[in-house]
Parts: C-alpha cells; structure tokens; sequence
C-alpha cells in the first residue's frame, strides 16, 4: 500500500508513523520547509501536547461526539506511552497539562521527526500540492505544479486556518471540497479578545489571576478562571482563550466581566478595604490598593471606580469603599470581537464530520480518502485536548489507510 499524507504537522506526522507500523509505503508532503513548524509554537514554545483530565465535554463541534472513538482508541495513556517509546520523557501538572521534561516543544517534534526518519517514511518539504483526483486505474492522484504523485490511500492533515503566519491555511478544506465535502462556518478560537480601549490601553503587559465571564444582554455565555493579561487592545491569556469561543461565535453585544479577587467573598473585600483605610489613612488614593492589585491595575480599577488618585484614603466614605469593591470584583469591559485567524491557535469548525467513518476516519463520499486533525470540524478547549485530537485522529486514519479493505457504506446527504 502507498499512503501519501498531505499536510506535516501533529496529525500527519502520527499519521505516516500509524500507517508505516501497518507496513505501508508513506510519502508526506508539507508545503513548508520543514514539518512541525505550527508545533513548534504551541504552549508558548512548551508544546502542551495532551491532558490528563480529558473528557469528551473539552470538545465542540457540531456533533462533537465524533471524535469518541479516535480519543477513546488513543487515550492519553496510550499517547505518552508511545511518545515515551519514541524517546521523549513528560511530565504532568496539577492542571492535568502535559509537557515534555525538556519544557521545549523542540523536543517533540524531533522525537517524531526522527522517528520518521528511523522506520523510512518520506518526508518531501516545500512540496505544494494543487490537487488530488481519483485515478483512472483505482487510486488517487496528488497534483503539484511540478509533478504527478500515485497513492493508494490519501489522508489529508492540513490543519485549518488559525495561525497563518506558522501554516494555518486553506489548503485542506479546499481539497475536499473538490472531492465532495461540505463544511460549516470558521471561526478562529483560543484567541486573544479585542475590547474596549478605554481602561485596559493603561494596563498592556499586566498580568492577573481572575474569574472571567461573558455575557450577553444578562445571559451568561461563558465563565472561566486563571490567568489574563491585558494588552493595548483588549484581554488575552489562558483564562481569555477559554472563552473565547463563545464570542468569536456570538452575536453583539457582549460584555467581559472580570472578578480580580475571585477567591475572597465581596464582604471579605469590604472588610478587606475598610482595614486599609484604618491602616494607611494619610496616604493618597494613588496608593489604596497597593500590595492587593499590580499598581496599574489598582490604579485603573479606581479610575473605574469613578475616583481620582490625589484624595486622602480617610476622605473615602462606606460608600466608596463598596463601590470600590465592587469595581474590583466586577470589572466590566465592552467586547468589540475576536481576533483574527492569524492571531488564533485553533480553527473552530471545518469539514462536516457526519461525512466519514468515525471509527477509521474514512470518507464516506470516496474509499481510501482520510482525514485527521484541525481540518474536520472538531476543536478542543485550551490546555493540550486539540493536540491530543491531533494524534488520536492522526494514529486512527493512518492504521485504516494502509490496509486492503472493502468500500465503505455510501453516504446518504441528508
């Protein structure tokens, strides 16, 4: 059997590995110049590659069910085995993250780079392919410019759109649409959120622990909690990518609410205030919430609050003080939209999944035509659940692309 991959990034590369181990001829081309490259960026260069804590809940997608059996078949259990019989040692957080010990996502792409290079799979870089068509003879053609390549079987892993300066591209759902597909909407998601100016232009580079929540005309749309940071225009960070999703897919307008004490009562901050005020009664408002708050963050909080900086903290009435408190416990910031594509980690939505076979990832449109990874309209949460779709989808489409098997059962369109 000859298995062409197009598309070298987490899937394909699990992919070749896959269909190799079942004794297949393995060709991957990658229209970059080296494969692994959006890998290499993931984690902020850590490679966050599974979680410990998955469940099918940290998945969406029209019909997240889908991907199942691909995650049940390859569990992160049997994933940090294999990457442990490759050679690359992890380690696991309190969060249910996994990393690599070495904390260098270097390390595992060239864990998965040498093993390709170990069992011969083929790896062919700066190879733009233009096509891919049926053969006259059974089989399939993958057209580039320069040449005509023959495969048995096709897996197509070419990611989405999200990252386009690290490869994010369109390449891959065009491909299937010319050989039938259909797709839903994009949206770039685990992506930063641009807001409102007004307040958080003064705090670009400030990080803070908070709950965060998102909310439209008194509905909540979504909530997390952890890490955000603030930039020149809008929030960002770990606890933003999460809901993040909720906005790149909702309708204005819609409102952040930010809670920068999250794990203290409101009467615990009143408390909280009333005790600095006894204790520092000289001082300027400048300086009230020094020691809770970044200094800038404070700062900002009581700009919010409706106070300036030049009033003695005694000045401050009962009033002022709950008011205080509930600035800094219901920080609200208007949502102007989600970043871009370029901007974004993953691409929520992509080809319709109901379209292939979720036990081998075959099309149902067309015999010994696969795909794997971002490309099919399955996205997981922030903290390794896409990585991990990317093997499991990977190692499930190339075990099924080399091997001889009978058609698959035609697709019926709804």
């Amino acid at each position: 059997m000859k298995v062409i991959i197009i598309g070298g990034g987490a899937a394909g590369m699990m992919a070749a590995l896959s269909a190799r181990e079942q004794g297949a001829e393995v060709t991957i081309l990658e229209r970059q110049a080296r494969v692994g490259r959006k890998l290499l960026a993931t984690g902020n260069g850590r490679c966050n590659l599974s979680n410990t804590k998955l469940t099918l809940k940290n998945y969406h997608g029209q019909d997240a069910r889908f991907a199942d059996f691909a995650l049940s078949n390859f569990n992160t259990e049997k994933t940090l085995e294999y990457f442990e019989n490759l050679g690359l040692i992890t380690t696991v957080e309190p969060s249910g993250k996994v990393y690599p010990l070495s904390d260098q996502a270097g390390s595992v792409v060239d864990v998965l780079r040498l093993a390709l290079e170990e069992k011969g799979v083929e790896v062919r870089t700066a190879f733009e392919v233009t096509g891919v068509k049926k053969g006259k003879k059974g089989g399939f053609q993958v057209l580039s410019k320069e040449e005509t390549l023959q495969a048995d079987s096709v897996i197509i892993c070419c990611g989405g759109m999200a990252g386009g300066k690290l490869g994010g591209t369109q390449s891959g759902y065009e491909l299937l649409k010319s050989m039938g597909h259909t797709m839903t909407k994009l949206f770039p998601v685990l992506v930063q959120i641009k807001t409102d100016a007004t307040y958080v232009k003064a705090l670009k580079g400030v990080r803070a622990d908070g709950a965060v929540l998102v909310e439209r005309n008194g509905k909540i749309l979504a909530e997390n909690a952890g890490e955000i940071q603030f930039t020149d225009f809008g929030v960002s960070g770990p606890a933003i990518f999460e809901i993040s999703r909720a906005i790149s897919t909702g309708k204005s307008p819609m409102t952040i609410h930010l809670n920068l004490l999250r794990n203290l009562s409101h009467e615990e901050v009143v408390s909280l205030l009333h005790n600095r005020k006894k204790t520092m009664p000289n001082q300027t408002l400048e300086n009230f919430l020094t020691g809770i708050l970044h200094n800038r963050l404070g700062r900002t909080i009581l700009r919010y609050a409706g106070f300036g900086f030049t009033d003695p903290i005694h000045t401050l009435k009962s009033s002022d003080i709950k008011r205080i408190a509930y600035a800094i416990q219901d920080f609200e910031i208007p949502v102007i939209g989600a970043m871009g594509f370029d901007a974004a980690q993953v691409t929520a939505g992509g080809i319709r999944t109901e379209e292939f076979n979720p036990k081998t990832m075959e099309s149902y449109l067309m015999p010994n035509l696969y795909a794997a990874g971002e490309v099919l309209d399955i996205d997981g949460d922030c903290g390794g659940y896409n990585l991990q779709w990317a093997w499991a989808s990977g190692y499930l489409a190339g075990k099924h692309a080399s091997q001889q098997k009978k058609s698959p059962t035609p697709y019926k369109k709804k």
